[in-house]
């Protein structure tokens, strides 16, 4: 059985499990008392601008509650798209543990509506409703497409006149920024983001992610935050290893670049069939297609995927069952070929 369900099916990048070996030998200091978070910190910086105050956690939903508790009062709301991870796959984490409301926008792409949340904010004055103070967005989005620098600017822009703290789920921002071709820095800090949730697990880490706040005006007590969340690792130097090795001379982009061209080399090998329909364009490492469900079945046999429901599909067309296709960075030649073959292999018995 093949995998190509998702980034978090792949292990850890070999590099990375030798850094946390090399970490391993030897007594240091508990809690990020240590050289190797010091690097860490310092190479987070150098990626995202000086200003960047970054804090390592272990998993994805802890860095978005972490993001949005620094931004947020419980009367408070976030906007989102209804395709949002926040919304759609942390299990209610952030009405539960924040005790706010999410306020989704209807998307075709996964990307968030301006207009609608424009409509939103209309009941800003009542005190009947939450308040809108913080917008979410995912870079690259749910539905596998990306916001081009401009779209982040005016999305910034609108954040800024209407008093919105900018919060991007960066849990694939290497993917991104690998497919757009500009730096981290250029699709957070650069581009008026507040806080940042920036993924290392799906890009070939162990485990890890970054909490790091781009707007002095919050964050200060991220590490009160982290440690009454349970995210503050004693033997942190393991996490930070790993970052150490991720940044400190172009892993995230080699392994990006790879999951990215895997991608696009599936996508070319089954593009123009007659039993395959693109859902979305294939803009980083993720496919979403349609084909006949007998297809799908035959598929199945030899290739894991994730079958997205027809009656839950926000963010996509209605239609038949839709399946997503998802590359990694340890994703081969051989493995995407098999694949194209075996979908190919289905239009002829079709």
């Amino acid at each position: 059985m093949i995998l190509f369900a998702g980034d978090n099916n792949s292990g850890a990048h070999p590099r990375i499990l030798e850094a946390v070996a090399k970490a391993n030998h030897g007594r240091f200091s508990s809690y990020g008392e240590d050289p190797w978070t010091e690097e860490a910190e310092a190479l987070l910086r150098a990626h995202f601008g000086e200003t960047a105050r970054p804090g390592l956690v272990f998993l994805g939903t802890a860095a978005n509650i972490l993001c949005l508790r620094t931004m947020l009062r419980p009367h408070q709301a976030v906007l989102c798209a209804e395709t949002a991870h926040i919304n759609t796959d942390e299990c209610g984490s952030a009405e539960s543990l924040l005790g706010c409301k999410l306020l989704t926008t209807p998307s075709s792409d996964g990307k968030i509506d301006l207009a609608a949340c424009a409509r939103l904010l209309d009941n800003r004055a009542s005190e009947h409703h939450a308040y809108p103070k913080v917008m979410s967005i995912t870079q690259s989005t749910e539905c596998g497409t990306l916001y081009s620098l401009d779209e982040l600017r005016e999305i910034s822009a609108f954040c800024r006149k209407h008093d919105l703290r900018l919060h991007m789920d960066g849990s694939r921002l290497c993917n991104a920024a690998a497919a757009l071709g500009v730096s981290l820095k250029a699709l957070s800090a650069d581009v008026g983001v507040d806080a940042l949730s920036f993924g290392g697990t799906k890009n070939g880490l162990l485990y890890g992610e970054a909490v790091i706040f781009f707007n002095e005006s919050i964050g200060h007590e991220f590490k009160h935050a982290r440690k009454q969340l349970m995210q503050l690792g004693s033997k942190m130097r393991f996490l930070s290893a790993q970052f150490v090795e991720f940044l400190k001379d172009g892993l995230w982009l080699e392994n990006a670049q790879k999951a990215n061209r895997a991608a696009k080399r599936l996508a070319e090998g089954i593009s123009g069939l007659e039993h395959v329909n693109f859902v979305q364009p294939t803009q980083v490492n993720a496919l979403f297609v349609r084909m006949p469900d007998n297809a799908l079945a035959a598929l199945a046999e030899n290739f894991y995927f994730y079958v997205i429901d027809p009656y839950d599909q926000a963010g996509f067309p209605p239609g038949r069952p839709m399946i997503r296709l998802m590359t990694s960075f340890d994703s081969t030649d051989e493995e995407v070929d098999a694949l194209i073959a075996a979908v190919r292999a289905l239009g002829k018995k079709s």
